[in-house]
């Protein structure tokens, strides 16, 4: 499952995380935790990452005469973050992320708000290719600290079967 621990030696254990092929059932839903509240030094240092030059991200006396009143976060950390926080859940056992389709962005989320995500598993299916592994699709839905949602999209991920994850190859 996500989370758990095995015993590697007399007194001594490992967290493990993340699910294989076989332990994803369509229609759970995977509720990501912790949330993440967003600052503005992380939307500032995210868009200079980025080279992304729209003034609405780090310029507030810009930002003060939009429409919005004040600066956004950028709209591709919210997915990345919205990404990071479901690897646990979904794709700590991935091969490859295969694609990512149907991105909406349905709420500006600001500075000061806190992002908390979830998955559901829409669809799998072995592969033709990798008889060790399976392809998983999920949504994923991100929320305020209010429960609005700001964003979703879905995902389409390879997935390790029991056995053949790279940690179960390299004794992790």
């Amino acid at each position: 499952m996500a989370g758990s621990v095995v015993q590697v030696g007399e007194n001594r254990f490992r967290e493990r995380f993340g699910r294989y092929y076989e332990d994803f059932r369509v229609g759970d839903i995977y509720e990501h935790r912790p949330g993440r509240t967003i600052t503005q030094t992380d939307n500032i240092w995210f868009t200079l990452l980025t080279m992304n030059t729209h003034p609405m991200h780090f310029d507030e006396e810009y930002a003060r005469a939009s429409e919005f009143g004040r600066c956004i976060v950028c709209s591709p950390f919210t997915v990345a973050l919205m990404v990071g926080m479901s690897v646990t859940d979904v794709s700590q056992k991935a091969i490859a992320n295969l694609g990512w389709s149907d991105i909406r962005m349905t709420h500006p989320l600001y500075a000061g708000d806190t992002l908390t995500a979830e998955s559901e598993v829409l669809a799998k299916r072995e592969s033709r290719s990798r008889p060790e592994a399976g392809l998983v699709t999920v949504a994923t839905r991100g929320f305020n600290q209010d429960g609005v949602l700001v964003c979703s999209f879905e995902r389409t991920i390879l997935v390790a079967k029991r056995g053949f994850a790279t940690e179960d190859k390299a004794g992790y």
